[in-house]
C-alpha cells in the first residue's frame, strides 16, 4: 500500500535518519512507494555521500549556527533553509525506467513537473549538463536529474539505491540568502544559475499550497490517491 507522510520540520540529522529508516523498513516489508514532505528546524548544510568538506567554510557555519550533516545520497553540498523538501522511496520495479539511474530520476521528477503546472510554471530538464569542478554548491549546477525554470535551476534531487529500492529526495527552492551561500562556499555569484519561487511568484511560496501541488503531481504521474 502506498503511503504519504505530511509536512513537518525536523533537525537535519533527524530528516536523514527518517528517510533512511523509511527506506530500510520498505526493504524489510517489501513496501510500496512512500512520499514524504518535510522542512528543517534550522539552516542545515547537507554534504553528498562521497563529498569531502574541501572548499566549505566550516568556521562560518559554526559561527552562524548552521548544522553540517552527511546525506545518504550523492551529489554536492546543499543549504537547506527556505525550501520544501520531498523524499520518494520506491521499489525499482515500480518505475518503468527504474533500472537506469538518470531515467529513474526523470521519471520521478515528472511528478514535480505535473505539480507545478498547477501554477502555470513549466519546469524542464536542462538541455545540457553544466558542470563546474570549482563549485561545491549543488544548486549552482544543473545536471540531467534536476529541474529548471527559464533555464535556471529551481529543484535539485539526489538518489541512493539499496537492495532494489530507490531513495530520491530533493529541494524545492522557495528563497535563498545569497550572502550566506557566498560565505559558506567562498564563492561570488553562486546563485547566478538558479531561481527561487519567491522570484517567480511570491503568492505560491506557502508550504501548504506547495505541498498540495506536489501531492497532486505524484497522484497524476503515478495514479496515487494521496490526500
Amino acid at each position: 500500500m502506498t503511503r504519504f507522510i505530511p509536512y513537518k520540520k525536523y533537525s537535519g540529522s533527524e530528516n536523514m535518519s527518517i528517510d533512511l529508516s523509511i527506506l530500510n523498513e520498505s526493504i524489510k516489508t517489501n513496501a510500496q512507494p512512500v512520499l514524504r514532505l518535510y522542512g528543517w528546524l534550522k539552516p542545515t548544510l547537507s554534504i553528498g555521500r562521497n563529498q569531502p568538506l574541501t572548499g566549505i567554510n566550516i568556521d562560518y557555519c559554526k559561527t552562524n549556527n548552521i548544522d553540517i550533516i552527511k546525506r545518504p545520497t550523492g551529489g554536492r553540498a546543499v543549504l537547506h533553509d527556505k525550501e520544501l523538501t520531498y523524499s520518494f522511496i520506491t521499489p525499482v520495479d515500480f518505475l518503468k525506467n527504474g533500472q537506469t539511474v538518470v531515467s529513474s530520476y526523470k521519471e520521478i521528477s515528472e511528478a514535480l513537473i505535473f505539480g507545478f503546472k498547477k501554477f502555470d510554471i513549466n519546469l524542464s530538464f536542462p538541455a545540457s549538463k553544466k558542470v563546474s569542478v570549482r563549485n561545491n554548491f549543488c544548486m549552482a549546477i544543473s545536471t540531467g536529474a534536476d529541474l529548471n525554470y527559464m533555464e535556471k535551476k529551481i529543484i535539485g534531487s539526489a538518489q541512493f539505491r539499496k537492495q532494489n529500492y530507490i531513495l530520491q529526495h530533493g529541494s524545492i527552492l522557495i528563497d535563498l540568502d545569497k550572502c550566506v551561500v557566498e560565505n559558506i562556499f567562498n564563492s561570488k555569484n553562486a546563485d547566478k544559475n538558479l531561481i527561487t519561487l519567491t522570484e517567480i511568484n511570491p503568492e505560491i511560496t506557502n508550504i501548504e499550497i506547495l505541498s498540495k501541488a506536489v501531492i497532486a503531481g505524484f497522484n497524476k504521474k503515478f495514479g496515487f490517491d494521496f490526500k
